[in-house]
């Protein structure tokens, strides 16, 4: 498989921005905005948690579109895609726990607490975990790419229900970046100032890396899958156009 230079340019220089845009966010974290004033420095964990979220929830949005995409279609590129964005979004969901953890121990004095957004963000990573061990336990590659596109599209249902739920929990001690809630009515807690920007700047660039390897993720699936067809064709000797 060979694609143009000139996308291979863009990639270039899209991976190279999400780096140089990576540095960036790290100086404002550690550098421009100052501790918080109930939360202290660790609260700078903010905004690498919060963006890996974002670049989860990105990820698993576009594996429902081209799993939804599939069923149309029937186009295993489809399913590349799907698969990638599975993979990005659990690695990004895995960030967004560990730096959730590290966060919670200074504030929470615990590693974890079965709050409900804490309990609803572990269940989201389970059923991306069971997508992955459902392709794996399938042989038939049609069959998995059929079986993998609804699972897909029915897992994201975890998605939704972890953005919502601490609207709608009364109980939840998770904060709320913008909007009342069923424990915060008021919506009283305001993101402000440098706290505002450092955190815009970081989902902005968190979007810009999720976008850069979801694109190196595909590329490597499809050459994956050409070594193996290749595989296929030397040991049946059958090796086509």
């Amino acid at each position: 498989m060979t694609y143009s230079a000139r996308r291979t340019r863009w990639l270039r220089a899209l991976t190279a921005a999400a780096l140089v845009l990576f540095v960036l966010a790290l100086l404002m974290d550690f550098l421009y905005v100052g501790p918080e004033k109930e939360q202290g420095e660790a609260q700078r964990i903010f905004y690498v948690h919060l963006g890996s979220f974002l670049g989860a929830f990105i990820s698993f949005g576009v594996s429902v579109l081209t799993g939804v995409m599939y069923l149309l279609r029937r186009d295993a590129r489809w399913d590349v895609l799907s698969l990638s964005g599975v993979e990005m979004g659990l690695g990004f969901s895995g960030i967004t726990i560990l730096t959730g953890m590290a966060w919670a121990k200074p504030i929470w004095q615990t590693w974890w607490t079965w709050e409900p957004r804490l309990t609803s963000v572990a269940i989201m990573w389970l059923a991306y975990a069971a997508y992955m061990m459902l392709r794996a336990g399938i042989e038939d590659p049609e069959q998995r790419q059929r079986f993998a596109a609804v699972y897909s599209v029915l897992a994201f249902g975890s998605v939704v229900f972890t953005i919502i739920i601490v609207r709608v929990r009364p109980d939840t001690i998770h904060p709320v970046i913008a909007g009342p809630t069923q424990a915060d009515p008021t919506g009283s807690f305001e993101v402000t100032g440098r706290i505002r920007d450092t955190l815009l700047f970081n989902l902005f660039v968190f979007a810009v890396i999720t976008v850069a390897l979801l694109w190196h993720r595909v590329r490597l699936e499809n050459l994956a899958r050409l070594v193996e067809q290749r595989k296929l064709q030397a040991l049946t000797g059958h090796w086509g156009d």
